[in-house]
């Protein structure tokens, strides 16, 4: 399979667009198809992701893609299906009509997606069905009269199999011969529902009763008013103790090789300016944060494990009655449950919520949910100040702080949906959730999402992270001191003035002006304030303790009750300007980002205020 930059002039480009019901394996067909060469941006006039790829076929014939966002029906309920629905009908503003749809349905789960397909039938448009999953539909004991179907519904029928290359050449070959014709229609009374159950009746055998008593037992258990929420109590709390006692040997390891390299490094150079660059902007920096990238990763192997499984949609329907403390539906929850990964997708998330007044909720507190940017700097407090423990002997105590913390978070988040709502009735449907079948996880799908998120983080280092820090070192070390000084000379610089100035308003909450001056840089990336407490740190100290490590500085330069403040600063806290942008975007208005600007980082100036007098007086610090 080949993929041309940019089709050629002279070729006719077959215009054709994906469509298929959510969780029908049409984005990893996408994948499959189009490789690197894809754009993806945001249709005109409405926040929904617009994702435009090009692939050639075996014999050369150049193809443009849409992948259209997931649909149920025509009869469109959300942004997301208006989409679809136009595109499909021809009466989209920027985009054309396609000349070819290809219809993605799981062979696993025919009596949903058959009904969508009868639909596009209706649209007299030539279709293609990629049959999807079948490896899957045979091992649970589906046998699928493939020709049988292809000629009563009167559309080509491709087998394939997303997962992997060689199982998207049968749809290759395909879109090599000439189109198919439209379909012919249905009655326009015809009803859609009895026409799926006659087409499984006659073209499907289906043996998995096996399998099905299987997934009916292990849903009593998971699924269970009381054992469902007590499992994934646990699940989630043994996954944060994992957090820590998994990626430990990882991070030390890692941590000794950015140590060796650093001294490879910086052994040949001088001392002076370069030498300081390297060692106090660019390694401090960015290797305090780099070694957490284990842990991250083991949090991501948790929930993309979890995720394959078909666990996590069964989480979300456990929880949706934990939405209606909220005041909210569970249509909520999935938005929220991506903030945990990255605020900026949940929000994003939120388009698919059809009532205005529960869409803009869920946004404004989506940035309460704990995302992967603030492990970093949990890690790094809490390995600071909590002790190394474990509770009756099996329970680390790290692990229970770390799983504090989030659920702070996600109470606070369903405190404060729960006065946003109050004394408004909300007109939002139920939850309806496909629940896929429960299966193993794929190694190669797992490893390919750690190495995503390996990527992405290690770019984020390599290019905002590292750019940070050294303009952070830049202000830590000019201007230089005046001749005769005494003292550090940072207090000096631009950055020591900048702390000091901002020092009146946090003292309040026990932070000292090299937290004040890492709250700055962290606006771009939570994880920044780590590296730039290293940078600060590396140039504030003595010589000997500049080449000590940021964890034991901290815990013995700070109280236990700053360093409680400061995570509870994090808790709530808007720091990532990110977030913000994307939030303007999706709700188009500058007052709604002020004012969830102005609430959070009031939570977190309140929440650290209580959080450090409390842990003065508990403690005795003067």
């Amino acid at each position: 399979m080949t993929s041309p930059a940019s089709p050629s002039p002279t070729t006719h480009v077959l215009q054709t667009a994906l469509v298929g019901n959510p969780n029908c394996g049409k984005t990893s067909l996408f994948n499959q198809l189009t490789g690197s060469r894809q754009k993806v941006a945001n249709y005109a006039g409405v926040t929904v992701e617009r994702k435009e790829g090009f692939f050639s076929t075996p014999q050369g014939r150049p193809i443009r893609v849409l992948d259209l966002p997931g649909a149920y029906s025509l009869a469109s309920t959300s942004p997301d299906e208006d989409v679809t629905r136009d595109v499909c009908l021809g009466q989209h503003r920027t985009e054309k009509r396609p000349e070819l749809l290809i219809s993605v349905i799981s062979a696993t789960n025919l009596r949903l997606h058959l009904r969508f397909l009868l639909e596009l039938r209706q649209l007299e448009v030539p279709v293609i069905v990629a049959l999807n999953m079948m490896d899957e539909a045979k091992r649970n004991g589906m046998t699928i009269d493939i020709a049988g179907l292809e000629q009563e519904l009167g559309m080509p029928i491709v087998p394939v199999i997303s997962l992997n290359r060689q199982g998207v050449q049968p749809l290759l070959e395909a879109l090599d011969r000439p189109l198919p014709p439209p379909p012919k229609a249905l009655a326009p009374n015809a009803d859609l529902h009895a026409e799926v159950r006659r087409l499984l009746q006659a073209y499907v055998t289906d043996r998995s009763a096996g399998h099905a008593r299987l997934v009916d037992r292990l849903d009593r258990w998971f699924l269970h008013p009381v054992w469902g929420p007590v499992i994934l109590l646990v699940v989630l709390f043994v996954m944060f103790q994992t957090v820590f006692a998994w990626a430990q040997p990882l991070m030390d390891a890692l941590g000794s090789g950015i140590t060796m390299l650093g001294e490879f490094i910086l052994r040949p150079l001088p001392d002076g300016v370069l030498r300081s660059l390297l060692a106090d902007g660019v390694i401090a920096g960015a290797g305090t944060v780099i070694v957490f990238l284990p842990q991250i990763l083991v949090l991501f192997l948790w929930i993309l494990a979890l995720e394959e499984s078909g666990y996590l949609p069964r989480a979300a329907f456990l929880l949706d009655r934990v939405m209606a403390l909220a005041g909210l539906s569970g249509r909520s929850f999935i938005p929220l449950l991506s903030s945990f990964a990255c605020a900026i997708p949940g929000i994003m998330a939120a388009r698919t919520i059809q009532n205005p007044r529960d869409r803009l909720v869920t946004i404004l507190i989506a940035p309460l949910m704990t995302c992967s940017a603030r492990l970093p700097v949990y890690t790094l407090l809490i390995g600071a100040f909590i002790p190394h423990k474990t509770v009756l002997g099996i329970f680390g105590i790290q692990g229970l702080v770390l799983f504090g913390l989030y659920a702070l978070a996600i109470v606070s988040g369903i405190i404060a949906a729960r006065i946003m709502t109050r004394g408004v009735k909300s007109e939002e449907h139920p939850l309806l959730l496909e629940l896929p079948p429960y299966r193993r996880p794929n190694l190669k799908s797992l490893a390919l999402g750690l190495w995503q998120r390996a990527v992405m983080f290690l770019s984020r280092v390599g290019t905002i992270i590292v750019s940070l820090n050294v303009l952070l070192w830049g202000l830590s070390s000019f201007p230089l001191p005046p001749a005769g000084a005494t003292g550090a000379a940072i207090d000096y610089s631009l950055a020591g003035r900048i702390g000091h100035l901002m020092l009146p308003i946090f003292a309040p909450i026990g932070f000292n002006w090299q937290i004040c001056v890492s709250l700055i840089p962290g606006l771009a990336a939570r994880e920044v304030a780590v590296s730039a407490l290293a940078t600060v740190y590396a140039l504030g100290v003595s010589e000997d303790a500049a080449s000590a490590k940021l964890l034991p500085l901290l815990s013995s330069q700070w109280s236990i009750a700053t360093a409680l403040s400061l995570l509870a600063w994090y808790v709530y806290a808007p720091q990532c300007i990110s977030t913000l942008a994307v939030m303007r975007r999706e709700t188009r208005s500058m007052k709604v980002v002020l004012g969830a600007t102005a609430y959070l980082f009031g939570l977190a100036y309140v929440a650290a205020f209580i959080v450090y007098h409390v842990a003065r007086a508990v403690t005795g610090d003067a």
